[in-house]
């Protein structure tokens, strides 16, 4: 039986963006009854916004075949994960001055909208982890794409001293128990991307290759993909825009036009949550239909888009999916 929130959504989500989530996440649960598997796309600064609390149920459940996410969405879960008791929430950003905003940064504390993350307690605290690894790994020749580092420093338990939120609620702790395959594009544009350019420029990591990045995860997505699109296929359920979003769904263009490979099937179901202003000019707020051209979708690919706040609208998909 479906727990409290599934009926009251379905009570009460009847028009517009409200009936849009309705549908997106009954297409969903469809495309998932019928064997199908399902990439999600992080964008934005969703693990800062502690979407681990849904989706590493969801990932538990087996509602999650694989992510594709920012470098950001990467390190900032487990940043929650070790310094939580140290954030700090600032409920009137709006009304900060730049002199406000200078005062928060002598004090390390680093602004995402309402959320201050602590540079020493978060940031330096899974530096020094990931560092060891990045190190071992250079000097053994070895090289590893960045989840797989982060699963290393996960699963090797330096860190569990400082565990400051209930695990369950961490979704990469969840990706790292069910070895989910992760793909982070762009993952240089990260704080420990930053960082790891710093130990390459001073010498600590000799190799700069020691963290293998975009065009090989390409090459892995590619691989996976063609491996797993056999039958009902695979859905994209994307949050937000961007690179976690583009990157991706061009797997299945690149296969097609790029290696001519025609038996490949696209993209089996698309949703995007997006609060960007519909416009044919910018990625995050182009209609699903736009993607038919370039090959991504087809004329009856099942398509959503629901205009508004991810951090609002996913947890809610994402109960009435698993029917809570």
């Amino acid at each position: 039986m479906p727990g409290p929130i599934s009926p009251f959504l379905r009570h009460h989500f009847r028009h517009f963006n409200a009936a849009a989530l309705i549908d997106a996440a009954d297409g969903y649960r469809t495309h998932l009854a019928e064997g199908g598997k399902m990439m999600v796309t992080l964008a934005g600064a969703m693990s800062t916004a502690e979407l681990g609390l849904s989706l590493a149920e969801m990932i538990r459940q087996d509602k999650v075949q694989i992510i594709t996410c920012t470098g950001a969405n990467l390190e900032e879960d487990i940043f929650n994960l070790v310094a939580h008791d140290f954030y700090e929430r600032v409920p009137h950003y709006r009304d900060l001055t730049p002199q406000d905003e200078e005062a928060l940064l002598a004090r390390h504390m680093n602004r995402v909208t309402d959320t201050c993350i602590p540079e020493m307690e978060a940031m330096r605290r899974l530096e020094t982890a990931v560092l060891e690894e990045w190190v071992a790994a250079d000097r053994a020749g070895e090289r590893y794409f960045p989840h797989e580092f982060f699963y290393r420093v996960l699963r090797s338990g330096k860190l569990e001293q400082y565990y400051q939120i209930d695990p369950k609620d961490s979704w990469m702790l969840a990706a790292c128990e069910k070895n989910l395959p992760i793909i982070v594009p762009g993952w240089e544009d990260s704080t420990l991307g930053n960082m790891f350019a710093g130990h390459c420029i001073s010498g600590d990591v000799t190799n700069v290759h020691t963290v293998r990045t975009g065009i090989e995860y390409m090459m892995v997505l590619a691989d996976w993909y063609m491996a797993n699109s056999g039958g009902r296929g695979i859905g994209f359920f994307q949050i937000g825009g961007g690179i976690a979003g583009d990157f991706p769904i061009c797997v299945v263009p690149m296969l097609h036009q790029d290696l001519q490979r025609e038996d490949i099937p696209v993209w089996s179901y698309f949703c995007q949550i997006s609060d960007s202003t519909t416009s044919y000019g910018s990625y995050s707020g182009a209609v699903p239909n736009e993607k038919i051209t370039w090959g991504k979708l087809r004329a009856d690919t099942p398509k959503f888009i629901i205009e508004s706040d991810a951090s609002i609208v996913a947890p809610l998909i994402f109960a009435l999916v698993m029917e809570q």
